[in-house]
């Protein structure tokens, strides 16, 4: 088939080349790389030719996806279809899909996880959309996902691919947390434990192997005391999404949020609240609070 990724970037442009690899004809659009086929999206629309007509998007979510997807959509006509391959949140896609199905144009959220690896491995997909609009994108999710049926589903209606992303990506926060106080446990062990060894034996045969594993393996192999990486861990948006729908729906995620509220603390240089626990410890049992400047010395 063919189509058009808007977004070129890491993920964008390993997609797009997946799909080539394939045999899929891709009209690649990004205002910022040399790999652009077209200098704007209303020639990448038109190179499309006839309907129906599909256009990926593989923008950072937020302002650039709201922009690209409002222009698209004004670009196509009835019976096109937008597919939004992002971390958008649900509820946005959940209001594009009923914006543009006033214009007769298609939905698909399509919850993509792989990272870099994909353009090797494939992705997992989780696709949200009705039956017609997924069908008419399903030959490249079928080239995108790793094959023979395997990382790939139409999980639901629109919006249901970007939620069912969103759990994906909390529960991610989770095992990342764990594995993170495994090895920070095993780090502070006076026996000297080859922490490297360690994580390579749970690689085969141990029931808590996982992809995150290997890539915590390897990251060992890189820096084993991983010595060179400041212990600061950003949050993207859908960790916190998971625990504000946990909330909503009175479902208890202690884990997801445990994990989400470790990476505040470690994006706050000033650690206000750890500096109150120390002083009321101080305060009602008289435990010893290290200054600032004792700690600087």
């Amino acid at each position: 088939m063919k189509l058009a990724i808007v977004g070129l970037g890491k993920m964008g442009a390993n997609m797009a080349e997946r799909l080539r690899r394939a045999g899929h004809e891709v009209v690649g659009y990004d205002p910022y790389s040399d790999a652009s086929d077209v200098d704007s999206l209303a020639a990448m629309v038109e190179a499309l030719g006839d309907g129906p007509r599909v256009v990926w998007c593989m923008v950072p979510s937020g302002d650039i996806t709201e922009s690209t997807i409002t222009e698209v959509g004004g670009l196509l006509a009835e019976g096109d279809v937008v597919v939004d391959g992002g971390n958008s949140n649900f509820h946005d896609s959940l209001r594009r899909a009923e914006a543009l199905a006033g214009r007769g144009v298609g939905w698909v959220d399509a919850g993509t996880s792989g990272g870099v690896w994909g353009l090797e491995n494939g992705y997992a997909l989780m696709v949200g959309g009705t039956d017609d609009d997924v069908a008419k994108v399903w030959p490249a999710l079928e080239a995108l996902s790793p094959g023979e049926g395997r990382g790939l589903a139409h999980v639901g209606p629109p919006g249901a691919g970007h939620f069912t992303k969103m759990v994906h990506n909390g529960v991610e926060y989770g095992m990342m947390q764990a594995y993170a106080e495994g090895f920070a446990i095993l780090e502070a062990s006076d026996l000297d434990i080859d922490i490297a060894a360690g994580f390579r034996s749970w690689q085969h045969g141990s029931v808590v192997r996982s992809w995150l594993l290997d890539l915590l393996v390897r990251a060992l192999q890189d820096d084993p005391g991983l010595g060179d990486i400041a212990p600061v861990a950003a949050d993207s948006g859908e960790g916190r999404w998971t625990v504000e729908e946990a909330i909503r729906t009175g479902v208890a995620a202690p884990v997801i949020s445990a994990a989400l509220f470790a990476r505040f603390v470690s994006q706050d240089e000033r650690d206000v609240a750890m500096r109150a626990v120390a002083a009321l410890r101080n305060q009602f049992g008289g435990h010893a609070v290290t200054h600032v400047d004792d700690e600087q010395g």
